[in-house]
């Protein structure tokens, strides 16, 4: 087995003769865009906005708005990743946005419950949609692509039903509202919030036997289980962990906005998705990880502001998350081939 020392001597050899006979080999190129594709896209596309919209684009100003724009898709998209590494799809995660904060707003708003009170039982509420997914994607057997649609409809149903498709502004404390629009050193709440996310999540995955054993379950569930790893309690786990990201993420949508309104959490669901499989695009092998999800939000936040800036239609800011979500499948395949 060839050992990563060896690997990226290898590569660095590679790299040293290319560089000495004054051209760049196919191979290395592949490496290059496989490992520092999506970085180098971000830089590209930040100088290509800052061009075309210097006074706008690249200020302080307009980075810490895409960072707070980001924040929420941010925490949504790492609980996705963390089901994505087991193999498992939840499509229910824009209707958990959209249910999880208006259900904290009614709580509030309708019944005059603390607004901490509210945001506990907004919590356990997800838990309780993840552990009823999960239940039947592990225990019942079904395929998750499925049973998530459907919970998706029935969260959509349940939001519907509690919000009588309204927009719910008033009764909402100041308290509430403060976590979405209050600043410390100068940056939102919001933003440091994904971060604490994005540093549990990675901690996660990256340095505890429990994240080993889901990227054991992703790569092979069966070998997984005949080797002792608690497989079904895991899936379990990562459909919780996307139900509470995302009621996370429709706390800060709806306390920054002070209001709640019908189906907010729908057009998170494919940038939450594209951001998840951009990432992974980070990885020789394709594996999803915090990091590759969190500079492809950054990606996909500037892709936005920057198109809103050079006023787009939202069809064709539509079009063109459609078109990076193809991509970065299409991507993440040829970089696991590449890496067999």
């Amino acid at each position: 087995m060839t050992s990563v020392s060896e690997t990226n001597g290898s590569s660095r050899s590679e790299t040293g003769q290319s560089i000495r006979s004054g051209h760049v080999s196919p191979h290395w190129a592949r490496n290059l865009l496989q490992n520092w594709g999506l970085l180098i896209a971000l830089f590209v596309v930040v100088c290509i906005f800052s061009i075309l919209r210097p006074n706008a684009f690249f200020t302080s100003t307009n980075a810490l708005a895409i960072l707070t724009l980001a924040a929420p898709l941010a925490i949504a998209a790492l609980g996705l990743t963390v089901a994505l590494v087991m193999n498992e799809i939840d499509l229910s995660v824009g209707s958990m946005i959209g249910l999880g904060g208006a259900f904290a707003v009614c709580l509030m708003s309708f019944w005059d419950v603390h607004w901490f009170l509210a945001i506990v039982l907004a919590f356990t509420l997800a838990i309780a949609a993840g552990m009823a997914t999960g239940a039947m994607v592990t225990f019942g057997g079904a395929n998750s692509l499925i049973i998530t649609l459907g919970m998706a409809t029935l969260l959509t149903g349940i939001e519907f039903t509690l919000t009588d498709q309204r927009t719910i502004y008033s009764g909402i404390p100041a308290g509430y509202v403060a976590i979405g629009q209050s600043y410390m050193f100068g940056v939102n709440v919001q933003v440091w919030i994904a971060l604490l996310v994005s540093l549990i999540a990675w901690i996660l995955l990256e340095k505890t036997e429990t994240g080993r054993y889901m990227y054991a379950t992703g790569s092979n569930q069966e070998a997984a289980y005949l080797a002792g790893i608690p497989v079904a309690r895991l899936r379990m786990c990562g459909f919780i962990i996307v139900a509470v990201c995302a009621t996370l993420a429709g706390i800060l949508l709806t306390a920054q906005s002070a209001s709640a309104f019908s189906n907010a959490g729908q057009p998170y669901l494919l940038p939450s998705f594209a951001s998840a499989f951009l990432g992974s695009t980070m990885s020789r092998d394709g594996r999803f990880t915090v990091i590759g999800t969190l500079v492809a939000v950054l990606f996909i936040g500037v892709i936005q502001t920057g198109l809103t800036m050079m006023q787009l239609s939202t069809g064709a800011i539509n079009i063109a998350q459609g078109g990076l979500l193809v991509l970065a499948v299409l991507l993440s395949r040829i970089g696991k081939k590449g890496s067999k």
